[in-house]
């Protein structure tokens, strides 16, 4: 019995010298990355806060305890190569339906007209002050944090330091770094208080540093921009924002249509806006049939964009120029229309995105880049090579499509081909 187990010990002891040597290497080089850390803090971010006018002496007893925060997704230490931080191409390729659960639109819909009714006079005065209306500003907040249930999990001054120590997009944080760096200063703010998402999203709106130094307002004139805890200063800061990239008052953001097959999915775009009235006699109808009316986005005959987030295989809207402001908040069609919808929900508990959305046939991110390197190749513009399916590679696809002779679906599919 003794001897019949000597060979399964003498392999279990193996197994265990190679997991502490492995696990002491990984330790050492966390050690050495931390003293590279240290010496990066001092011959880059140093002078680089002393530039943007971070006083040496707070900088230094800012980051005197800092260190890495390994638990960020996506890191790139040095001596990494980067293609080990590359997206998960093999990640399924996701109809946009999935967006818009109904059981989480439902909730922060109810949760809005509850925060609504309950701050009533602070959303009227953030609507006179900024012109943003007051669904508006719930939509986003609710969307960004909750109204601050979410969990904003992240120390932010490590955040940031890791993310533009070793980052996969190091270029763009050191500045926000350093303006978190200023804004700590300026407004007094502890850093216990400075949570951030893993991607150094600031507080309940989701502000990056520098966002948050042009945009945000003290609004409830206390002295410091407190997107935290304040509920002045968050909505307040959410309005403003929008204002500042060109809100329209009266404006909606967007309408649910249907385009007949005669009317190409690909004039979808920012680039090809037209009178809703032109949309009308082009044979686009409201989502159930009726007559478009020339005032569906609002006062004043605003332009009307097509969108198709899922091309053919979804529903269509017209939106407005408020829809690409709101993309300035988030640079994302599905994010936009999220938003418009649910204020939309909030003011009517029945509203409802009437055209279904279709599954996707088992397409991978890997397979959506590779058509679009395979349309840029063609000469078709595509936006990138990502993986996902932005404006630009849905117009790709129905042109291509087109040019093949075929119907125009503006969608990636398994049976799509050059």
């Amino acid at each position: 019995m003794v001897a019949g187990m000597t060979r399964p010990i003498i392999v279990l002891f193996l197994i265990l010298s190679l997991t502490l040597a492995s696990g002491s290497r990984a330790a050492g080089t966390r050690s050495a990355v931390e003293d590279a850390f240290r010496v990066w803090l001092a011959e880059t971010a140093a002078p680089a806060a002393a530039a943007g006018g971070v006083d040496a002496g707070f900088f230094a007893s800012a980051v005197a305890d800092l260190t890495l925060d390994w638990s960020l997704p996506g890191l790139v230490p040095p001596g990494t190569a980067a293609a080990e931080a590359a997206p998960e191409w093999q990640a399924e390729f996701r109809s946009p339906g999935r967006y818009f659960d109904e059981k989480r639109l439902a909730a922060l819909a109810r949760d809005g007209r509850r925060e609504l009714a309950g701050s009533a006079r602070l959303f009227r005065e953030v609507e006179a002050k900024f012109g943003v209306p007051a669904a508006i500003v719930a939509a986003v907040w609710a969307r960004e944090s909750d109204f601050g249930r979410a969990p904003i999990k992240y120390d932010a001054l490590r955040t940031l330091a890791t993310q533009a120590f070793m980052g996969r997009r190091s270029d763009i944080y050191l500045d926000e770094f350093v303006a978190l760096l200023r804004v700590m200063a300026e407004d007094g703010l502890p850093r216990s208080l400075l949570r951030s998402s893993w991607a150094g999203a600031l507080g309940q709106p989701q502000f990056l540093p520098t966002k948050l130094e042009t945009h945000a307002v003290d609004f409830d004139g206390d002295g410091r921009r407190d997107i935290w805890r304040s509920d002045a200063d968050i909505a307040g800061s959410i309005a403003h924002y929008l204002r500042d990239f060109g809100w329209v008052p009266g404006v909606g953001v967007a309408v649910e249509v249907a385009v007949p097959a005669g009317v190409s999915c690909t004039l979808e775009g920012p680039d090809k806006g037209r009178g809703l009235g032109d949309w009308a006699a082009m044979g686009v109808t409201a989502a159930d049939g009726a007559p478009l009316r020339a005032d569906a986005l609002g006062s004043g005959s605003p332009k009307g964009h097509l969108l198709m987030p899922a091309g053919r295989k979804g529903p269509a809207f017209l939106v407005s120029e408020n829809f690409y402001v709101l993309k300035r908040y988030n640079e994302s069609d599905l994010y936009a229309l999220f938003i418009g919808h649910l204020a939309d929900r909030m003011g009517d508990p029945a509203a409802r995105i009437a055209g279904p959305w279709r599954a996707v046939d088992g397409l991978t991110r890997r397979d959506v880049r590779d058509l679009q390197i395979a349309l840029q190749k063609r000469g078709y513009d595509t936006g990138g090579a990502d993986g996902l399916a932005g404006w630009r590679t849905r117009v790709a696809i129905g042109s291509a499509e087109a040019a093949a002779g075929r119907p125009p679906t503006c969608f990636p599919g398994r049976g799509f081909s050059l």
